[in-house]
Formats: structure tokens, C-alpha cells, sequence
């Protein structure tokens, strides 16, 4: 497997996170330690968040892609609170 690391950058916040996220905290979001083979624990993330970007990190950890996305390592994505919306950048790098 190669080893890659996912890093998430707050883009913006819509109102006022009840999780505390601000505009440039960056988080890392690495599924799997290739050096050490074993998971990672849970990131500091709101959990309703993490939930629903789980799959597209578990896309990008293990090799896949989206094809609809331009940079085939690197998406964006809102977390599901309408009102005070946090939306993010998921980076793939190649370590």
C-alpha cells in the first residue's frame, strides 16, 4: 500500500460551529500509519463530520479517486449543519 497522509483545512464557517472549528485550523484526517500498520485514532473533528466524510477518506487513503474532481487528491466538502456550516478542503499527500 503507499503511504499517504490526508490533511483537512477549514475553508469557512457559515454562523457558529458548535464544534469550535475556525477558518485555517487544519486537521490531520489520516486513516492509516503505513510506517507503523495500524489505524489512527479518531481525529479532533466534530463527529457529525466525520461520519459523513468517512468514505471519501477511506477513497482517498487507500489509492481511489473521484472522477467528477479536476485534482484527483484533493476535494471539498460541508459538514450537514445548514445553518452554521463548516466547509473543508481534504488533501491526498504522497509521503
Amino acid at each position: 500500500m503507499k503511504p499517504y497522509k490526508l490533511l483537512g483545512i477549514i475553508l469557512s464557517v457559515k454562523g457558529d460551529c458548535t464544534a469550535g472549528h475556525k477558518v485555517g485550523e487544519q486537521i490531520d484526517l489520516t486513516l492509516w500509519d503505513s510506517q507503523k500498520d495500524e489505524a489512527k485514532r479518531t481525529p479532533p473533528l466534530c463527529p457529525f463530520f466525520y461520519n459523513m466524510i468517512f468514505p471519501y477518506l477511506a477513497v482517498l487513503q487507500f489509492g481511489g479517486e473521484f472522477p467528477w474532481e479536476e485534482d484527483k487528491d484533493s476535494f471539498q466538502i460541508s459538514c450537514p449543519d445548514p445553518v452554521n456550516q463548516v466547509t473543508m478542503e481534504i488533501k491526498r499527500i504522497r509521503v
